[in-house]
């Protein structure tokens, strides 16, 4: 059923905040209150110097009141708002208070301008930060009543509308289309409608904001929980399927050991010495098995819990491909592909098959985001195989001693608005990357578009 539209008491009481159940607090609060004490000091100084001013243009000249106590009383109704944060609703009272008071027996003194600052600021401060709503509503509704109440007895009990009038000269005359009585209450009326309105909706406005500012807040603190999750569970699929070529490779390691074991054992009988060949054959293989399950150790070693992703069932696969395969991406990326190989013959072949199928996979990731996420209609691949041993004075001596491979996506397009990726497939790449010792270079070009290069050792050539 649709939902039907909330009637005005609920969409009041939202707008109130009553059953929000959040609560403004200041994001500092030892600093907040700090600048609220400066903030009242500096009004008291005003209201004491207006005070002053006041007087020495006559002002007071009808004041029966002592100097001192004018003083005093433009002080005392300014210094409460060295709280207004710590306890608005409290200074609210004790501001309104002093006014109706020293309403009563010193008016001068509350019409005084830095004290009618001091009201104002009062009323919005209550608004913007009372942590309990509904005891805002009920001070703030009880301040409005008590302020329109003196305004009222003020017109009623006070000098009255016609002395008002007749002091002004206009008894006898009416100015405008309005009758002067009419227009002077009309007036007052509208001057402290929108005085005490103002500071209100302003308030509140304040205290909406604040909270939606907090929300959002909370939403990106969310956000990113969620894609820091999210990556993590990349890395640990991705570790899994790493796991699963390495298996693949292993095994394939493991039978040919078999195999060379078995022919050697037949050998040891009858020609001890052709026997020689198949057993180094054992060795080497059994070394490049080591050093692949060495590799995996080491990637999966910071995952702490896969979960259920680790027991999807592995389905038929089909050989998993490898260096030899990138031209074959060309026909499947979508886009103007250019293929280059670098290499001597045969030696892009005889690169190993956990180096190659890294090296094919970056490929088909850095292809795949030239499609989704670029302007660029062609990219250009280079796959390149050095079995030259790294000179000494190389800095990358150390990390490529027996050579490398490597491939390259380069493309010349601009990123594409409104398709910013993940980039869990980049975290991919680089967990292929740590799992063999290589190094990475992905990020935007000098010269405008994109690279993703990738270089990988290769282990000592063996015959």
């Amino acid at each position: 059923m649709p939902q039907q539209p909330a009637g005005w008491t609920a969409r009041l009481s939202d707008w109130w905040g009553i059953d929000s159940g959040w609560e403004r607090v200041p994001a500092d609060p030892a600093r907040a209150y700090r600048h609220d004490l400066w903030l009242g000091a500096v009004f008291v100084v005003v209201s004491l110097v207006g005070a002053e001013l006041a007087r020495s243009i006559g002002y007071f000249e009808d004041e029966t009141a002592p100097t001192w106590l004018l003083y005093l009383l433009a002080a005392v109704g300014a210094a409460p708002l060295m709280w207004r944060r710590r306890f608005p609703l409290v200074v609210l009272s004790v501001v309104y208070l002093h006014f109706l008071v020293v309403g009563l027996t010193v008016p001068l003194v509350t019409i005084l301008v830095p004290l009618q600052v001091v009201y104002f600021v009062a009323l919005f401060s209550a608004v913007a930060w009372a942590r309990d709503r509904q005891a805002m509503v009920l001070v703030v509704g009880a301040a409005l009543l008590a302020m329109f109440g003196w305004l009222a007895w003020q017109f009623a009990v006070g000098a009255g509308i016609d002395g008002i009038i007749e002091s002004m000269g206009l008894a006898d005359e009416q100015p405008g289309l309005v009758d002067p009585g009419v227009a002077f209450t009309a007036y007052n009326l509208l001057i402290n409608v929108a005085y005490f309105y103002g500071a209100v909706v302003a308030g509140q406005l304040m205290w909406h904001g604040a909270r939606r500012r907090e929300q959002l807040e909370a939403q990106a603190a969310t956000i990113e929980r969620q894609t820091a999750e999210l990556q993590r569970q990349a890395v640990v699929t991705e570790r899994l399927r790493i796991a699963r070529e390495l298996h693949d490779v292993v095994a394939h390691h493991v039978s040919v050991i078999g195999i060379q074991a078995a022919a050697a054992r037949r050998m040891l009988a009858g020609d001890p010495a052709a026997a020689a060949e198949p057993l180094a054959t054992i060795e080497g293989e059994s070394r490049e098995a080591v050093a692949q399950m060495r590799g995996l150790l080491g990637t999966l070693r910071g995952v702490e819990d896969v979960g259920p992703a680790g027991t999807a069932a592995a389905g038929r696969r089909a050989p998993e491909p490898g260096l030899a395969d990138v031209p074959a991406l060309a026909d499947d990326a979508g886009l103007d592909v250019d293929v280059r190989v670098v290499a001597e013959p045969g030696a892009v072949d005889a690169v190993p098959a956990p180096v190659g199928l890294s090296l094919y996979r970056t490929a088909q990731e850095a292809l795949s985001n030239v499609r989704k996420h670029s302007t660029a209609r062609s990219a250009r691949v280079v796959v390149r195989v050095d079995r030259r041993p790294a000179r000494r004075d190389d800095p990358s001596a150390d990390r490529f001693p027996h050579g490398f491979a490597e491939v390259e996506v380069l493309d010349d397009g601009r990123p594409r608005p409104g398709s910013t990726g993940t980039g869990l497939g980049l975290v991919g790449v680089r967990e292929r990357v740590a799992t063999h010792g290589g190094v990475a270079d992905v990020g935007p070009r000098a010269t405008g578009g994109y690279r993703v290069r990738v270089r990988l050792p290769l282990p000592e050539d063996r015959p």
